[in-house]
């Protein structure tokens, strides 16, 4: 059969990393029905029991029969896991065992009612997050769900039914399931259920058909039921089409922007777009823009947006924020950028007169977004007063103090006004209710301000406007007057009072910057890991004002590595949040889905290399969640200290690797050192031994010398070899014990002198010493040593002379040993007193170790002297080998 060499058809890439990210991973199977009483349970058990009945483990983790005889008989023969006890609100509950099913690992585990809300004291708030860490320890679960719990689903249930619902689900877990599994009957055969008392109790069904389970909801909640359930099966057509190269006539997939503000729609536009995205099989981000130099300060705006991020975060998108001079065009510059095909948002809800000259927000990036298509969510008016939504309002504590501060600035006003009154006569007194206005308005914000307006307006009429101490008006101009002013306060002190609280926003935001700098500083003068994290810790615990606690990575388990207080000791539960944020990459403990009962909040500390510690900090105020200003300036603390702490990481892991690279290095020259300089002498030795050995008696006397002589020579070379490696040994493992005596360097120097000429009969060594030489403090013998090495070395390298000086230089005593050779390149200069390191070519290389400089070094260092070395010394050749020791002056016996 022919191929077509053309036919480039192959599996969809991402399809396929997506298949292998499932690999090791539980398959979840979902039991989806529009509403409760439809059969889910049962479905689920009786499925279960097939399977149990075929050999697969299978075990019941939590199933609530709710009374029904039908559903409890299906447990009957199926291994059913005890459930855990414990106290909520003076009564005893029972709720899913999780670390029991983790222990208990079963092939297949069933949870029943997935959007179920766990006791207080769970590792997880929901049990949808229960099912989803079953499903990392890789069992299978099977669990049951109604349409209703949706997370995007939940506004559209609210409508229909009138119904709040307060338990749902993120929508990836549906979508994330290996099956969906749609439980169906008709609303008249479930109203007839309810009637015959198979869903609920009869009284609690009579009230259930009169609120909930009417026709028209069941037969609204079956078909957003059937279009989930087909949307389910459209995506997984296509993904087994894109695994298995099969051709198909899906389109390329959308990409939506989803903008949302600090309005009451937020929310809204969310759950649409992520019902839209459903529909579309399309991904989605979530992006909230800021106008630079204008940023929001009201924290219910504030508030609003982190919470509708954190829903889009829910159910699946996205999540950016931007800034820019023109919120139209960084929203159209960010969508063209990232290929978006399609925009959501919410209508604008500026002014009537603004949305008619199309001045709005929505009308502007309607007519500027010529290439991508918009979608404008309509959503009901909210039911929030006009003036609440214009006017931000501050704290209760701070309300109180502002209104004090009005009602005591208009009093003074009046009080002032009096005084001027009587002394001067002036035609209008409003100018010093102005200043009182704006007095409250530069010192409490916009609030106190109006409310100044309203009784400076009030106070100025009954004060200052005739008849006196009346709140009527006698002349109309006076009327218009009290308008105008009326008009001008509210206005000046609404203007000053915003600028008040932008001028706030903006020096907080300066404060944090600074902080932030500071910060930074401060950990770009850290090199080390433990300087790191103690900057870090101290920092946090300055702006955060609890303890602080960091924890690293180390040999497998998570490790306190430093903490403020420094005494302070986790809990198991703080450990296990601690673990958990490690592992799972996601914050833990306070405020979280994972353990949020607990008193410390911990978070991971992640890189682009991956999640190198997690931080636990204690918020400020327990009962309030952290504010948008506070997350910010945190989450920029924790992004720096993961950068630093990454660095030095890095550093440290080069460190090492260049020590590792170091000793490779000199574990070959030590085993090229080894393999010439013991394998010549040894050489030697077998060769004279050998003859001695074959030949006996028969070998002349003379040659008989000279083969002893030869096993005699090659012997001392080997013992000098490995007593030059005993002594690098025990200098660089500080065992080298040095004497600190006052000595003569003149009779070291001779002492040394006249060993080299022994040892060397064949080299020239001359002398040249000052007289009067002062002592050193040192060790003769090793200073000898050092001398005689040197000697040596020269006798190898120097042409086979060598000149000793010694003599005063300022207050050191100089001794230095020249050579007359070819003298030693200026690039290996710095590394002569290296280890094993011989300068020149490899080939035709002189007798020695490589070790005679480097021990010179560590024993004059030792003593407290310096070494170097010059090249050249005299005419263009040779090399100087100088040593400086301080000199000791000596008075009758003892030092001066």
């Amino acid at each position: 059969m022919a191929t077509d060499v053309n036919d480039d058809r192959r599996p969809d890439p991402d399809a396929l990393l997506a298949l292998t990210a499932k690999e090791g991973h539980g398959k979840l199977k979902v039991f989806l029905g529009a509403a409760p009483g439809v059969g889910k349970t049962f479905a689920m058990l009786q499925g279960a029991r097939r399977l149990k009945a075929e050999g697969v483990d299978v075990v019941i983790g939590l199933v609530e029969t709710h009374g029904r005889a039908e559903t409890a008989a299906l447990l009957a023969g199926l291994d059913v896991l005890a459930r855990r006890t414990t106290a909520y609100r003076d009564r005893q509950i029972d709720e899913f065992d999780l670390d029991a099913a983790l222990k208990r690992k079963p092939k297949l585990i069933v949870v029943d009612e997935l959007a179920h809300t766990n006791a207080p004291d769970s590792r997880h708030p929901k049990r949808w997050q229960d099912v989803a860490e079953l499903l990392d320890a890789g069992i299978d679960v099977w669990t049951a769900l109604n349409i209703q719990h949706l997370e995007s689903l939940a506004d559209v249930v609210s409508r229909v039914t009138g119904v709040q619902v307060r338990e749902t689900v993120p929508d990836m877990v549906l979508q994330t399931a290996e099956d969906v599994v749609l439980v169906d009957i008709t609303p008249d055969e479930l109203i007839e259920r309810l009637n015959e008392g198979k869903v609920y109790l009869p009284q609690t069904a009579r009230r259930a058909t009169q609120n909930f389970f009417t026709r028209g909801n069941l037969t609204a909640l079956r078909e957003l039921a059937l279009r989930r359930t087909a949307d389910r099966v459209d995506d997984q057509m296509v993904d087994y089409l894109r695994q298995n190269a099969i051709e198909g006539p899906w389109e390329t997939s959308d990409y939506l922007l989803v903008c949302v503000g600090g309005d009451d729609q937020a929310e809204v536009v969310v759950r649409t777009a992520g019902r839209l995205a459903t529909r579309l099989n399309a991904s989605w981000i979530t992006v909230h823009v800021e106008r630079s130099g204008h940023e929001e300060t009201n924290p219910a705006k504030l508030k609003r947006v982190d919470d509708a991020l954190r829903l889009a975060d829910r159910l699946g998108s996205q999540i950016q924020r931007l800034a820019g001079l023109d919120p139209v065009a960084e929203v159209l510059r960010y969508a063209r950028r990232e290929n978006v095909t399609q925009i959501v948002m919410g209508r604008s809800r500026a002014h009537p007169l603004w949305r008619l000259m199309g001045a709005g927000f929505t009308d502007r990036l309607v007519r500027r977004a010529s290439d991508v298509a918009v979608h404008v969510v309509n959503s009901p008016d909210p039911q929030t007063p006009f003036v609440r939504r214009i006017l931000p309002m501050p704290a209760p504590r701070r309300l109180g103090q502002g209104l004090i501060a009005a009602a005591v600035a208009v009093a003074a006003a009046v009080g002032v006004g009096e005084i001027l009154r009587q002394l001067l006569v002036l035609p209008n007194l409003s100018m010093v209710f102005l200043l009182a206005v704006l007095a409250c308005a530069a010192t409490y914000g916009p609030v106190s301000a109006i409310a100044a307006s309203l009784l400076s307006f009030v106070a100025f009429n009954f004060f200052f406007i005739p008849p006196l101490y009346t709140l009527t008006v006698a002349e109309p101009q006076e009327l218009l007057s009290l308008t105008v002013f009326l008009i001008v306060a509210v206005l000046t002190g609404s203007l000053a009072g915003r600028a008040h609280d932008r001028a706030q926003a903006v020096r907080q935001r300066a404060l944090d910057t600074q902080s932030l700098y500071e910060f930074s500083r401060k950990l770009a003068g850290a090199a080390k890991l433990d300087e790191v994290l103690w900057a870090a810790a101290t920092h946090l615990q300055k702006t955060q004002g609890g303890p602080i606690v960091f924890l690293m990575p180390e040999e497998g388990e998570l490790q306190v590595k430093t903490a403020w207080p420094p005494d302070q000791d986790l809990s198991a539960g703080e450990v296990s949040a601690a673990n958990w944020a490690f592992s799972k990459h996601e914050i833990a403990g306070w405020r979280t889905n994972t353990l949020p009962n607990l008193k410390k909040q911990f978070r991971p500390l992640r890189t682009p290399r991956g999640t190198v510690g997690v931080v636990g900090f204690a918020p400020k105020d327990a009962e309030e969640p952290i504010s948008p200003e506070d997350e910010r300036a945190l989450t920029a603390i924790l992004e720096q200290t993961a950068i630093a702490i990454d660095r030095a990481i890095l550093v440290g892991e080069a460190v090492r690797a260049a020590a590792l690279e170091d000793n490779e290095k000199l574990r070959t020259i030590l085993l090229s050192s080894l393999s010439h300089d013991l394998r010549t002498p040894l050489s030697s030795i077998t060769g004279a031994v050998t003859s001695l050995r074959q030949l006996g008696d028969k070998m002349p006397a003379s040659d008989r010398q000279d083969l002893l002589a030869s096993i005699e020579e090659e012997a001392a070379r080997l013992s000098g070899f490995i007593a030059n490696l005993l002594d690098m040994s025990r200098i660089e493992s500080g065992a080298l014990k040095v004497k600190q005596d006052y000595i003569d360097p003149t009779d070291s120097i001779r002492a040394a002198v006249e060993r080299g000429r022994r040892a060397l009969p064949a080299q020239k060594i001359e002398t040249s010493i000052a007289r009067d030489l002062p002592f050193v403090r040192g060790d003769a013998q090793l200073l000898e040593q050092v001398l005689f090495n040197l000697l040596d070395n020269a006798h190898k390298h120097g042409g086979g002379s060598a000149i000793v000086h010694a003599r005063m230089e300022g207050t050191n005593v100089v001794i230095s040993v020249t050579d007359e050779g070819p003298g030693i390149k200026p690039t290996d200069l710095p590394r002569i007193f290296e280890k094993f390191y011989r300068g020149g070519r490899t080939d035709g290389r002189k007798a020695g170790t490589g070790l005679g400089l480097s021990i010179s070094k560590g024993l004059v260092e030792a003593m407290g002297g310096t070494i170097e070395a010059q090249s050249p010394a005299i005419r263009r050749r040779g090399t100087r080998i100088l040593m400086r020791f301080p000199a000791v002056r000596m008075r009758e016996g003892h030092p001066a």
